[in-house]
């Protein structure tokens, strides 16, 4: 048994499956999830566990070369906002409806229960040298 970081062994499992390039959608409880990524559902209530927990741990455990979110999350979730970008300095901001289009070629999505509008970022993952 892991003693720190992820133990929800899905999660871990389809972490250890991801390669450069790869894109990964963290996302709210409401954002519609495409057909093809390998999907782990962490939702358990409404805000449980949070956007800001979720993206947190993922970023102990991967490296992220970029990140796209929502032009909206500015307006409508300022603190989701902040928290973007305080991780990601150069964060690609497009329409909510083309973030879902370019989630459907996202290696894996993390559906947390997050339930406040536009706590979706899509990440890119890097390398580690």
């Amino acid at each position: 048994m892991r003693k720190k970081g992820i133990l929800n062994r899905d999660l871990a499992g389809a972490l250890a499956e991801l390669g450069h390039g790869h894109g990964v959608l963290v996302c709210d409880a409401g954002m519609p999830i495409p057909r093809g990524p390998r999907v782990v559902d962490l939702a358990f209530r409404a805000g449980v566990p949070s956007f800001a927990e979720v993206l947190e741990g993922l970023l102990d455990e991967l490296v992220v070369e970029g990140a796209t979110a929502a032009a909206q999350i500015r307006e409508a979730n300022p603190a989701a906002a902040g928290l973007l970008d305080g991780h990601f300095p150069d964060l690609a901001l497009v329409p909510h409806e083309r973030l879902k289009e370019l989630s459907r070629d996202a290696h894996l999505v993390v559906r947390t229960g997050e339930a406040r509008p536009y706590a979706n970022v899509l990440l890119r993952c890097g390398v580690f040298f």
